[in-house]
């Protein structure tokens, strides 16, 4: 039976409890691009990402109940920023990535020069 798209959206909802799973959402991946420039109310979010002025308050939400965007009051406006701290446990993740990485480049540049030494012996 398909899922309908309310219930996929519920389902979506109720797993963005942390940043792996806020960031997952690529709207949300654009707020924090868009962010990175500098405050900004949620009706210029919206307009920038061509999303509806509700759809971009419920990603910075999101983005602020995972600790990624703050908010301030600026009169009647609230101003959203990036609080790129909470992506610490993304960049510790993706640490272990890149030392697999470089230990990876590292062998393939030693082949390399096996290879270049092997020619010049030849």
């Amino acid at each position: 039976m398909p899922i309908s798209a309310y219930d996929a959206g519920v389902a979506r909802a109720a797993t963005t409890s942390d940043v792996f799973n806020a960031i997952a959402e690529p709207q949300r991946r654009q707020i924090l691009v868009l962010l990175r420039a500098g405050e900004r109310p949620v009706t210029e979010v919206a307009q920038e990402l061509g999303m509806t002025q509700p759809g971009a308050s419920k990603h910075l939400r999101v983005l602020r109940e995972v600790g990624l965007v703050r908010d301030r009051r600026v009169g009647k406006q609230r101003m959203y920023g990036l609080d790129a701290r909470g992506l610490r446990p993304v960049h510790e993740w993706i640490g272990g990535f890149e030392r697999f990485w470089n230990g990876s480049f590292d062998r393939l540049d030693a082949y390399v020069q096996d290879l270049k030494q092997a020619r010049q012996e030849e």
